[in-house]
């Protein structure tokens, strides 16, 4: 498009948001974001309606162009819907629609974090520089565990693989054995026909190097839920020493002691957590940099809050210790379900 030539003072419109690919609609392409760029080109002010991922940083649009958009000064949000059905019947765009108003002659302050709900805004300031100074989840996350290629290769004539990662599909490699052959063996969870299971594996087939192999952690999904506010994070569990997972999993820290690592799994059910984990998880994704702006907690018997009480006395301890006003308290416990 020759900008020179075309030229509006106003542009409406609703662009196309993805180009169909072969295989599922979850490999559908965005195009969305560079009819917003070109729109822009050719147009001082620009209203548009698109899906609203971006706003969080989330879905396949470049993480480039989603953070030029959240720093673009001269664009706001008008309006937001999470349940993209109640503005076009029958359809499902996960992660809501959103209209933006764009007006480059106007500075409205970048959009920066987006939330949907003046509340959850409110929380997020008074969490914001406890988590820049000392660190979030995020920090203590780890991936899946990973093959040690040299012995995987050598033990499959031919496989010749070169990804390390333990796919969701790994089990298929009958070095997995559903019973342990040696006091030795790794525990590894995974899924099977969407039922969890355990399966055991010679440790010289898993490498080892920065991993939280070897020590206590909290393990849950990387994928969970649709995106609501407040859902339940599905059955997390405290994954022993010697325990490992596959890419359908995440875990959460390299703890020494049992005692830590249920504190950390007390703090993932409590609803202050899953609040600020709503901060950025707008759809099923769990991955941790949707963690960002949950506080890193010490959860050690000297830490500040005792991690002996009951999940909701834990959060009454979260809700002192940020300065959460009734207001922001109430709209946690409306919002958030509890979990056991």
């Amino acid at each position: 498009m020759d900008n020179k030539k075309f030229k509006f003072d106003v542009v409406i419109g609703n662009p196309p948001y993805q180009e169909e690919t072969a295989g599922t609609s979850s490999s559908d392409k965005p195009i969305y974001n560079l009819f917003m760029d070109e729109v822009y080109k050719i147009s001082n002010i620009a209203e548009l309606i698109t899906p609203g991922r971006f706003l969080f940083n989330a879905g396949a649009t470049p993480k480039a162009w989603n953070r030029k958009m959240l720093s673009d000064k001269h664009l706001k949000v008008l309006y937001f819907e999470t349940n993209s059905a109640k503005v076009f019947s029958n359809t499902d765009i996960k992660g809501g629609v959103t209209v933006t108003y764009r007006d480059r002659n106007k500075d409205f302050g970048e959009i920066g974090t987006f939330t949907i709900f003046p509340e959850l805004n409110s929380i997020l300031k008074k969490v914001r520089q406890d988590v820049i100074q000392n660190g979030s989840l995020t920090k203590i996350i780890y991936s899946q565990n990973k093959f040690n290629l040299d012995e995987l290769n050598e033990h499959y004539v031919g496989l010749d693989r070169t990804d390390k990662r333990l796919e969701s599909n790994i089990f298929k490699y009958d070095i997995f054995k559903p019973e342990r052959s040696s006091k030795d063996d790794l525990k590894i969870l995974g899924v099977i026909k969407n039922k969890r299971v355990f399966r055991y594996v010679n440790p010289k087939y898993i490498d080892n190097k920065d991993t939280n192999l070897d020590f206590y952690k909290v393990l849950l999904p990387k994928s969970n839920g649709s995106g609501t506010l407040g859902e339940v994070v599905s059955t997390p569990l405290v994954g022993t020493p010697l325990v490992g997972y596959t890419r359908t999993f995440i875990g959460i820290g390299s703890f020494k002691t049992m005692f830590e690592a249920t504190s950390a799994l007390k703090y993932v059910k409590s609803k202050f957590a899953r609040v600020m984990l709503g901060v950025l998880k707008v759809t099923q994704d769990n991955n941790p940099g949707k963690w960002k702006w949950v506080p890193l907690q010490d959860f050690t018997s000297s830490s500040d809050i005792d991690w002996t009480k009951s999940i909701h006395e834990i959060d009454q301890q979260l809700y002192k210790k940020y300065g959460l006003d009734e207001q922001e308290i109430k709209f946690i416990e409306t919002k958030v379900k509890e979990m056991d």
